[in-house]
């Protein structure tokens, strides 16, 4: 009797959290579909919202700075983050403790604090704000999110293949590319999933190190609910939604994938 009760105590709490967590975005997806301009009064089903703001031409625009800044973010940081995280695992230095400690700093740093020291920054440097800055500044937190996914795949790695590498006569630079990227892929690939999707839906550090005719499609959405919510705004919510989930599905897949075949 008392095990029934748990099992009924967890079940409400797990619907509650779930509830709590997705009706929100359900009823977003439920009135992009409303007839009405005023989306909080229901007057009938239409798939012309999603039609309309594919003909925007400032969403379009802002959607092409949005893919521009997360495509260059992303690159660079794979780079940076790869090699941040593969330095970190393998060498020993003074300081290493306290420097791993900076560099995975901007995952718990709030995203105001970065968008003003960013913003004093390049005043300070007197850097013209412009589409760079941007990049620049999503390149900060997308790098500690790449160096920290490669590096649980780094802890789970058998050293003893580069050592074999090594050994046949390998020089270090072959072992890196040959032997130790090719296990690291699935982890890189799937932190630069999570970073594209986390530099796209970025709104507050993009609008504070942005340049003059710089949207992106965060800044542009914030721009138009200002004054009232309309269906348009919504339906392209639920497109961003939906692919943003997309990519990070496909981006645990990929890594579970990968921790799989470490098992194999």
């Amino acid at each position: 009797m008392q095990s029934q009760f748990r099992n009924r105590i967890s079940a409400g709490f797990t619907l509650l959290m779930f509830g709590f967590m997705y009706l929100p975005l359900s009823v977003l997806a439920f009135y992009s579909f409303n007839q009405a301009p005023n989306s909080a009064q229901w007057t009938g089903f239409t798939l012309s919202w999603y039609i309309k703001f594919f003909q925007d031409s400032r969403i379009l625009s802002a959607l092409r700075d949005s893919l521009l800044v997360a495509s260059l973010a992303t690159v660079i940081a794979a780079v940076i983050g790869t090699l941040l995280a593969i330095g970190l695992a393998k060498y020993q230095f003074f300081g290493k403790k306290l420097f791993q400690g900076a560099a995975y700093l901007p995952l718990i740093i709030p995203d105001i604090a970065i968008a003003v020291a960013t913003l004093v920054f390049l005043a300070v440097i007197a850097v013209p704000l412009s589409l760079w800055t941007i990049v620049a500044a999503h390149v900060v937190f997308c790098l500690a999110y790449i160096a920290l996914v490669v590096s649980t795949r780094l802890v789970n790695l058998d050293p003893h293949l580069e050592e074999a590498a090594l050994d046949l006569g390998a020089t270090p630079m072959q072992s890196l590319v040959m032997v130790l990227l090719p296990q690291l892929m699935p982890a890189i690939v799937s932190g630069c999933l999570l970073a594209f999707v986390l530099s796209m839906d970025d709104f507050l550090i993009a609008s504070f190190t942005a340049g003059g005719g710089i949207t992106t499609l965060p800044m542009e959405i914030f721009s138009r609910i200002r004054t009232s919510v309309r269906p348009d705004m919504n339906a392209l919510s639920v497109v961003l939604l939906v692919i943003s989930g997309g990519l990070a599905l496909l981006a645990e897949g990929i890594r579970y994938q990968g921790e799989k075949k470490r098992f194999t």
